[in-house]
């Protein structure tokens, strides 16, 4: 019996002079009754790093991550965890792969033949995950509005833990896209990789979901997540005890919102949620937020400042690098460089809430959207004289949407006290969207809740990325990534629930 796919990938060893094993490996496993095709798929990438995956249609298993590692002429490709490895020499002519293939105490020979990949593969070529993706569609019927999304569940047999991930205020695709960092999309590979079914949508008025954001209030996204807990407890392969909501800013406001009706979640991870008034949480926010289909906002070019200047910071520290700097300079750069982005945030900020306060005022003074969105229109337009036309009058108009007049008034603490369930809350002290102030006030409403866990996440900002030193270089070019220490405290908080 051939083993489950493995959740791995690793890095080869350097050596003098490297071996090319790109390509298809295919060959038949002999196993007690018969023989099993099967197929590894190797890919290299230019910074020495090999993918490989395993193919055995007959055992249903598909893209399976195995390690590639490379000890002189040897070759070791590996599922350690559920302990099945090739060890081979590739012949000659290159041809060929020869070895042994060993589990869980059985061991036979296998020789694979090789196979060149296509030439041009295609333009968005991307490869494969090990595990089940499923593009998925409900109805939350209370508001007759269609969800789509995308559905990834961990090969086995299960069931499985799930989740559901709820997005930050304004419109989001399923990925939660800003520029090349997909927040939600990264988070639920790390998550499904590790044993954790994850269930993202677009949110509505986006992607293929239908509804408008503008026109939803918080207590109908709410409902959403309902709908969705309720979609995955129909799955034979989700484990519907164990279900539970991974919210970011509002998101986490929603899930321990959902956490507080009846049939609640498990359990709630809620990332930079709010313990504050809607109120106080927008005069942190730029006017406005991004309607699907609008490309530049105040918030939207902040962040790709943000971006771009963490990416400048990072090519800056391998300059140094380069010229000889030790670890303790670096380190004085990367601080002095920090002092002044916070200063630069600080200013901003002020800045923002100074402004904000104005315009709330008129949303709150004015209850006819027609002159409310005349004064508006002409309030943003002056404070943010860059803007493209039209869209100060887009943001007058969010500004009186359905959602906005809401969220004004809307307060998480009167719901707080009737939460049981398991809850995390995480937030980043370099978060300089939601004030780090607020996690004391959501301790305070959960007080009462004996299994709540909170944590102070240094280094991290409003998007969870992980510090610019920590980002990958691809082409040239430092790409964020989800900080691995709250992907990893999430997955062992979860595992931790449930370990008994």
């Amino acid at each position: 019996m051939i083993c489950l796919p493995g959740l791995a990938f690793g890095q080869v060893r350097p050596a003098a002079v490297r071996v090319t094993l790109e390509g298809q490996w295919k060959g038949q496993l002999a196993v007690p009754g018969g023989r099993l095709p099967l197929t590894i798929t190797v890919t290299e990438l230019a910074n020495g790093t090999r993918f490989a995956v395993l193919d055995v249609p007959a055992q249903r298993i598909s893209r399976a991550l195995m390690t590639v590692d490379v000890k002189s002429d040897t070759v070791i490709f590996d599922t350690q965890e559920l302990g099945c490895t090739y060890t081979c020499l590739r012949t000659p002519d290159g041809k060929q792969l020869e070895g042994q293939w060993k589990q869980q105490g059985f061991q036979t020979a296998l020789t694979l033949q090789f196979e060149a990949l296509p030439a041009s593969p295609p333009k968005n070529f991307k490869f494969p995950p090990p595990y089940r993706v499923e593009e998925v569609s409900f109805t939350n019927s209370r508001d007759n509005i269609r969800l789509s999304g995308t559905l990834t569940i961990p090969p086995g047999e299960g069931p499985f833990p799930a989740v559901v991930l709820l997005s930050d205020m304004g419109p989001h695709d399923r990925d939660v896209t800003m520029g090349d960092y997909k927040m939600f999309g990264l988070l639920a590979d790390y998550l499904t990789r590790r044993g954790v079914a994850v269930l993202r949508t677009d949110d509505r008025g986006v992607g293929q979901s239908g509804g408008s954001v503008t026109a939803a209030t918080t207590a109908d996204l709410v409902k959403d997540a309902q709908t969705a807990l309720s979609f995955l407890r129909t799955r034979p392969l989700i484990d519907f005890g164990q279900l539970g909501l991974i919210g970011h800013g509002e998101g986490g406001n929603v899930a321990l919102l959902v956490a507080a009706q009846p049939l609640p979640p498990a359990f709630v991870v809620a990332l930079a949620a709010s313990g504050a008034a809607g109120r106080e949480v927008l005069l942190q926010q730029p006017a406005g937020f991004r309607p699907a289909g609008e490309a530049d906002t105040a918030q939207e070019n902040y962040t790709r400042r943000q971006l771009k200047t963490q990416q400048q910071l990072a090519l800056k520290v391998e300059e140094l690098r380069a010229k000889g700097a030790n670890a303790a300079q670096i380190e004085t750069y990367l601080a002095q460089q920090q002092m002044r982005q916070r200063a630069a945030d600080k200013k901003r900020q002020e800045i923002i809430v100074k402004q904000q306060k104005t315009l709330l005022e008129v949303v709150r003074q004015t209850a006819d959207n027609g002159q409310a969105q005349a004064i508006l229109t002409n309030m943003i337009g002056q404070y943010n004289r860059d803007l493209p036309p039209g869209a100060a009058q887009l943001r007058a108009s969010q500004m009186t949407s359905p959602w906005y007049r809401y969220y004004l008034d809307f307060n998480p603490q009167a719901e707080l006290g009737k939460v049981n369930a398991a809850i995390l809350l995480l937030h980043g002290t370099d978060d300089t969207q939601v004030n780090v102030s607020n996690l004391a006030l959501l301790e305070k409403g959960l007080k009462g809740n004996k299994r709540v866990r909170s944590s102070r996440v240094e280094g991290i900002n409003h998007l969870f990325q992980a510090p610019v030193t920590q980002w990958p270089v691809i082409s040239g070019e430092p790409k964020p990534i989800f900080s691995p220490q709250v992907e990893q405290g999430i997955i062992a908080w979860i595992r931790t629930l449930f370990s008994e």
